[in-house]
Formats: structure tokens, sequence, C-alpha cells
């Protein structure tokens, strides 16, 4: 399929220093990569990867969590839909849900979550997958607040992605009730903010959905059921044309989505299988285009009833033997396979008398319990989700006593006991300890109020948290004052870090800061120190960071705090936040 030619311009862009680019730019990019990648013949699709794995280095360049975050989605996804190298998306979600924890990105740390519940699926591992998707949905559960840094409308589209790729694990598992309720709520979040490749994407997967349902309740012997799901699927691929035409997918100009997409075609036709749908269906699944197993077999059985109803059987027996061939090592479609077996199965038996009739009767049946523990799967999926609500309520409880409830850094007590930790630790030496003061906070909240000062202090603890390594630990102290631990690192290398974390505090924009910038002072921890000692030396060297303007470090050694008078003479530890 040829690409449109604002595509081809972007990619002769991307040639371009990425450091010239904008962030926006470099998520943008990645978003349409994805969409080129899984719609792409095999040589596009390897161009397209290689791109998106350059647009990683550079976010990793970069640092900046949420873009970081998105493009290691994008370089996921697209080894999950390009056969043969699905094992390397694993390093990558990994990496994917460890970022996501530390940097407290919800929804990506879901997506990441429903992206494995995928790769189990392609293993074969449907108890797995199960898994994944219960933990993806039990994290989207809870009443997430809207990332300010993202902006309204980026989060919702991300929240809108996760619940998808959850609701395509969960039809793929055949659990198609509860993966019509994930889409419903993917939907309302696209409605609320999508744009038209967000429009076109959700309906297609739906439409997508709808198909596999109707497949499965023909097994069953729900004709009617199924019919209906086919002409809904038929309804939504007539509308989904307007935002396809305005959307990222390659396309041929001046033809109609469903001229183009196959899952689209595979609708029209199974909702009136005739020999119109022929040449269509003939068109779009073109081996050469390595299409999804899902879209393969849905297209196969829907051809192979256009070649029934327009008198040519054989051609449809061909179709079914062929599509049963090409798929026959893949696991990752369990209950489209049976669609598949059964459709070829009608078709090929030889003896239509009482034998025959006794053999599908026995396969109704067969049929019949399958349906029962489809059942079975919903019920063990929500207890899943019961048990792992519970989880994460044990969790938040134990959480809950030793974080911050405005900031979610650690508390006071949590510091402590770190610090204790430390303190018997050698890997942790040496080990600088920071005290970090907001210059302008007390006109924060007097100037505008104390709920605009409760949003600036989650903005400077986002950003102490971003700015620093995973290893060091980021805590709020009380009031307006934090705490950061730097174990392994000397006194040099952390006023550097720090330093780095000052200029981030002042280059954010007004409406996020108020104006607020930081005073911290470091010191290295001396042997035999006591914690309160260490942070009595750290509240000197932030108070000489203050009478020296404040928007700075002050880093002082280990006899440095003996010499100033100007000081005060001891350290009053902040009282504890309620």
């Amino acid at each position: 399929m040829p690409l449109r030619d604002d595509v081809v311009d972007a990619r002769e862009g991307a040639a371009t220093s990425l450091g010239e680019l904008s962030d926006a730019w470099l998520v943008g990019r990645a978003r349409e990569l994805q969409v080129i990648g899984q719609h792409s013949d095999p040589q596009a699709r390897d161009a397209t990867r290689r791109e998106a794995d350059n647009l990683l280095t550079e976010a990793r360049r970069r640092g900046h969590p949420r873009m970081l975050g998105q493009l290691l989605c994008c370089c996921a996804t697209l080894r999950l839909c390009t056969p043969g190298m699905a094992e390397q998306a694993v390093p990558l979600l990994d990496e994917l849900l460890t970022h996501a924890r530390r940097h407290r990105l919800d929804v990506l740390r879901a997506d990441a979550h429903a992206l494995r519940g995928r790769l189990a699926l392609l293993d074969g591992n449907e108890d797995n997958a199960l898994n994944q998707a219960a933990e993806a949905l039990v994290i989207l559960d809870d009443d997430l607040v809207p990332d300010a840094a993202l902006g309204r409308r980026s989060w919702e589209r991300l929240l809108a992605t996760s619940l998808i790729d959850i609701g395509l694990v969960l039809t793929q598992l055949g659990v198609f009730d509860i993966a019509d309720e994930v889409m419903a709520r993917a939907h309302h979040r696209i409605r609320e903010s999508g744009g038209p490749h967000e429009i076109a994407t959700h309906l297609i997967n739906r439409c997508r959905m709808l198909l596999g349902w109707g497949l499965r309740l023909e097994r069953i012997g729900k004709q009617d059921d199924a019919d209906g799901r086919f002409s809904t699927a038929a309804q939504i691929a007539v509308a989904v044309d307007g935002p396809w035409q305005e959307s990222l997918f390659p396309r041929v100009p001046g033809r109609k989505a469903a001229e183009q997409m196959p899952v689209l075609a595979a609708a029209c036709a199974l909702a009136e299988p005739d020999g119109s749908h022929i040449d269509k269906l003939e068109e779009v699944s073109d081996p050469g285009l390595e299409l999804p197993v899902q879209e393969t077999i849905i297209i196969a059985i829907a051809l192979a009833r256009c070649y029934d109803s327009a008198e040519r059987p054989d051609e449809a027996t061909r179709v079914l033997s062929e599509t049963r061939q090409r798929i026959y090592e893949d696991i990752s479609e369990p209950s489209l396979r049976i669609s598949l077996v059964r459709e070829y199965a009608r078709r090929a038996r030889l003896d239509p008398d009482n034998t025959a009739a006794a053999v599908e009767e026995y396969a109704q049946e067969l049929e019949s319990e399958l349906w029962t523990m489809r059942a079975s799967r919903s019920a063990t999926l929500m207890a899943r989700l019961d048990r792992q609500r519970l989880n994460r309520q044990h969790h938040a409880i134990t959480r809950q006593a030793m974080h911050d409830p405005l900031t979610g850094l650690p508390n006071r007590r949590a510091l402590d006991a770190k610090l204790e930790s430390m303190l018997r630790e050698p890997d942790a030496q040496p080990l600088s300890v920071a005290l970090v003061d907001l210059d302008g906070f007390k006109e924060v909240n007097d100037q505008l109020s104390h709920a605009e000062g409760d949003e600036v202090l989650r903005v400077i603890a986002r950003t102490l948290s971003d700015t620093l390594r995973a290893d060091d630990l980021v805590s709020r102290y009380g009031g307006d004052e934090f705490v950061v631990l730097l174990p392994g690192v000397e006194l040099e290398a952390a006023e550097s870090a720090l330093t780095r974390t000052v200029n981030a505090v002042s280059r954010l924009p007004g409406s996020l800061s108020r104006g607020v910038t930081l005073s911290i002072g470091v010191v290295a921890m001396l042997p035999q120190e006591s914690g309160s000692e260490v942070l009595a030396r750290s509240d000197t060297a932030m108070y000489q960071s203050k009478r020296r303007g404040g928007n700075q470090v002050a880093a002082m050694s280990g006899d440095a705090h003996h010499g100033d008078p100007a000081e005060p003479p001891a350290w009053i530890p902040p009282e504890s936040e309620q």
C-alpha cells in the first residue's frame, strides 16, 4: 500500500538532525510510525522500525519521562506486530514498566501490561495474557488524575490507547462481553479528546471485535445474534470512512476505507456475502502484505462465503485450505482458529449421510462446552480483578503509612528508615545528603491560594524525581522542604546533579512553578555521623544557598559548617505532616 505524500515528507524530515527537533515532533512522528509499521509491507516495516529506534535513542538522550515512555511503547508495539520479532519487545516492555512505575505514569504502565498480554498470546500462554489484562484493568480502575505535564487531551489519548490495547487482548481471548465494556470506555475518552486518527483506530478495532464475536456466536447456533454483530460491524465499516480519510493510516487517495482496510472489507462481506465483494477481498488479502493472523482468518471466511454465493465452491474450499496451512503453527488466535476449522469442515466432509450429521452434532456439543468455558473465563477474570483490587488496597494502606499524600513522595518516616539503613550499607557510601527549600513559596500561598501552593509542591516533587537517578531517594520532609539521598555519589557529583535540578525548576513555565525556585544545601555523610547530624549540616548548607540569593546549590565539606557564625546554632526539624 503506497504511503501518503505527507508521510513521505515526514520520513525525509526525520533524516535531519533529531537534536534540532522538538519533543512534540518526536512523539508525533512516533505515533505516525506506529501506524505505518502495522499497515505496510515487510521492507517498509523494517525501515519504520529502524527510524523509531533512532527516535528512542534521542528520547533516552533527552531523558524526558513522558516522551521516553511513549517512545518505548511505540518501539515495543512495532516489534509485536512484526513476525519473528516479538521476543525483541521483551526488554523494551520491561524497561517501560520500570520507567512508568518510577515516574508514576499509570496509563503507560497499564498499556505495558496490555502489550505483555499480546506477547503472552503469541506464545500461546492464555493464562498469563489474562493475568496481564487483569493487572492493566486494575490500574485503570483507580480514580486517575490527568497528568498536567502532558495536557488533558494528550493524556486522554494515551488512556484510550491503553484501553484499546486491553480490549484487543480480551478479544483474542474470546472474552467479548468484557472487551466490549472496555472498548466502550475507550469510546468515551476518544469522544472527548480524540482526533480523526484516534476515532478511526477505535472504530476499526471495534469492528474487528464484533466480527470475532459474531463468528463465535455462530459456532453455538446463535445465528441471529451473530448476524446482528456482522451488521453492526458493516455499519461501522461505512461510518469509519470520514475520520479514516483524515487519519495517519497509509492509504490511496480517492478510495474508501473499506476498499483498502482488510477488516473493513471483511465486515461488509460477512454482513451480506455475495460475489460483489470478491475482487476487493482478494486485493486486500494479498499474501505479500503479511496481515495479522486475526485478519487473515476473518478475510478467508468472508471470501469463502462470497465464493459460495457466486457458485464457485472449489475456490471457497481452496482459500480455506490454504489459510489453514498458512496459519498452522500460529497459536495466537485460538477462538478464530476454531471458526476457520469449522468453516472448512462443513465444506470438506465427504459423506453427507447420517454419520456426518452425528459428527456435526457432536461438534455442536463440543462448541457448547467451549462456550461454557468462555463463561468460566469471564468469571475467572472478574475474580482476578477482585483479587488484584484487594492487593492494591493492601499496598495502598502500606504506602499511605510511608508516603506523603500530597506529593506521593516518601515521607519523613520513610526517609528516617532509609537513612538509617544506608548508614549500615557499604554500597551506599559515599552518601550525599541534600536539603531542598522552596524560594518564594510563602508568597504563592499568601497571594494566590493554598490550593495553588499544593499544586506547586506536586510539580516540584515530580521535577525532583524526574531529574535525579532512580537510585536517589526524594522525600518530602515537611512544609516546603524536601530531602534527597544520593547513594554512591561524591559531593562534587552530587552538586552537579542537583544544579541540573535547580535549572530544570527555574525553566518550568510560570503557570506550573508560579515563580518558585530552589535553594539546596548538600553535604557528604561523615564516618560515624548520625542521620540527624547530617541533616543538620545539610540544613546549614541550604541557608548558605538562601543568603547567596537562592536558586542555586551550596555544597559544604565536612569541616565547613564550623566556621560560619551567621548560621543557626542548631537545626530544628520541621513538624511532621499530618
